[in-house]
Formats: C-alpha cells, sequence, structure tokens
C-alpha cells in the first residue's frame, strides 16, 4: 500500500520526517523533494569499482547551470528524510523527465529506516540548464508488512551531503 499525501501529512514529525518541509509540496500520494545547490562530478574518464573515485563539487548558480549529456552528476536533496516504518521510494516528477532529464539511474528504493538526504544520480539526453531549489522528485512511502530489520547502520545512513559510489567498500571484506 502507498500512503495517500493526507496520510503523509498525518504522519509528518512522527513516523515520517521531512525537513524542511512545505505544505505546498504535498501531492495526493507523494511529496516533491527539491534540488539542493550543488553538484558532484567524478574527476575521472574511466571509474574503477574497486577503488574511491576522486570527485569535485560544482555550485549551481543563481541562474543556473547547463548539464551536458554523456555525464554523470551527483546531486542530493534539499530535504532530511527519515521514517522508521516505512519503505521510502524516490521517483523522478514526470514534468523533469519530459524535460529529458533523470534523476535517479538506478537507486529510487530506499530501506526501511532510511535516515538522511536523498543522493540523485542525474544525467539528461540533449543539454538542460537546472537550478537550485527546483522540486526535482518525488519521495512516496510503502507500508511493509512483516517482521524487518530496520536499516541502521550502512554505507549511506545518516550521510551529510552528495555521496559518492561507496561500492569499492564491499571488496574489502
Amino acid at each position: 500500500m502507498i500512503l495517500s499525501g493526507k496520510m503523509i501529512r498525518e504522519k509528518m514529525g512522527k513516523e515520517i520526517i521531512i525537513e524542511p518541509f512545505d505544505d505546498k509540496a504535498i501531492n495526493p500520494n507523494s511529496y516533491n523533494l527539491t534540488l539542493h545547490d550543488e553538484l558532484v562530478v567524478y574527476d575521472e574518464e574511466v571509474l574503477d569499482m574497486k577503488k574511491a573515485n576522486a570527485t569535485k563539487t560544482i555550485n549551481i548558480p543563481e541562474e543556473g547551470i547547463v548539464l551536458q549529456p554523456g555525464k554523470l552528476y551527483l546531486g542530493r536533496t534539499r530535504e532530511y528524510t527519515a521514517t522508521e516504518k516505512y519503505v521510502p521510494m524516490l521517483e523522478g516528477r514526470s514534468s523533469i523527465g519530459r524535460l529529458g532529464l533523470f534523476v535517479h539511474v538506478c537507486a529510487g528504493f530506499g530501506d526501511v529506516g532510511f535516515k538522511g538526504y536523498w543522493t540523485l544520480e542525474i544525467h539528461c539526453v540533449q543539454p538542460i540548464r537546472v537550478y537550485a531549489g527546483v522540486g526535482i522528485c518525488q519521495i512516496y512511502y510503502h507500508s511493509i508488512e512483516g517482521e524487518y530489520e530496520p536499516y541502521i547502520s550502512g554505507k549511506y545512513q545518516n550521510n551529510k551531503g552528495i555521496q559518492p559510489s561507496l561500492l569499492y567498500r564491499d571488496f574489502e571484506r
């Protein structure tokens, strides 16, 4: 079951945390999250799964920044989210997708218990100017049935900013 917008509002501050919260961002069954003012790009042409790849940070100026096709940009939501009881899911907004901008390559699925900012894997099909603060994606919540172990620790739990891939840690086991 997916929570309605009214139910998201009702659970706000209790079983669901979205900070900052804007009541105007509630949809019939989701909540719009906005783009932070920083992007991260990999600084290497060939990425290696077994190591921490070098990155650099780009600030999005007030006049926006033009993203280029064939480049992966990592962004993050301005909003911090947390939930102990629901499975959070992230999707790009249809208005964003209709401009050929994709906000997650494959990481739209959150774990029950996730707390932090959402890192966005952003790419585009043609050059596009983007702006900080734009409603770029939407979060929605599934109920979970049965016993579960909440996500309490992990590579991306309680993050403070944009998280490049930490896959290399899987090779250290």
